[in-house]
């Protein structure tokens, strides 16, 4: 046998059946110690940490698919209430809810309301969202009109 310094085999301890152990603080493969019951600890954590960022961007997905449906529904609103007022002024001759109607829907929406006085048209609109709907109201006439 070689012997290192010390008279031992050189990597590690000999018992004295002559049997060569683990160096100090050190655990052999497959045995229980200070190390090798961590084994795998780092992939666990990574897998967690990998799996509330998945999560976090799936919540951030859905409020901003409401936001985005919020636009979409003021915009159709605001639409459809301009072209109900421009029927009702005479500048486009058409039936004011109808012409609001379509101006809703090419925007992407479904008209709820419509309602007329004098001059001025008063409209509601309505777009799916990802777990809801989205409702939207408009007003266009002259300033100051309170009918």
């Amino acid at each position: 046998r070689r012997r290192g310094r010390g008279g031992r085999p050189p990597g590690g301890r000999v018992c004295a059946a002559g049997h060569r152990g683990a160096a100090p603080g050190r655990a052999r493969a497959g045995e229980s110690g200070p190390l090798g019951s961590e084994r795998g600890a780092a992939s666990v954590l990574a897998l967690a940490i990998v799996g509330a960022i998945v999560a976090l961007a799936a919540a951030f997905i859905a409020v901003l698919g409401g936001f985005v449906a919020s636009q979409v529904a003021a915009n159709a609103a605001d639409a459809a209430a301009l072209a109900a007022a421009d029927a009702l002024s005479g500048v486009v001759p058409a039936d004011p809810c109808g012409i609001a109607r379509a101006a809703a829907e090419r925007n992407g929406a479904r008209l709820v309301r419509c309602e007329l006085a004098g001059p001025a048209a008063s409209v509601a609109v309505a777009v799916a969202a990802p777990f809801a709907e989205v409702t939207a109201e408009a007003r266009a006439g002259p300033p100051g009109w309170e009918g």
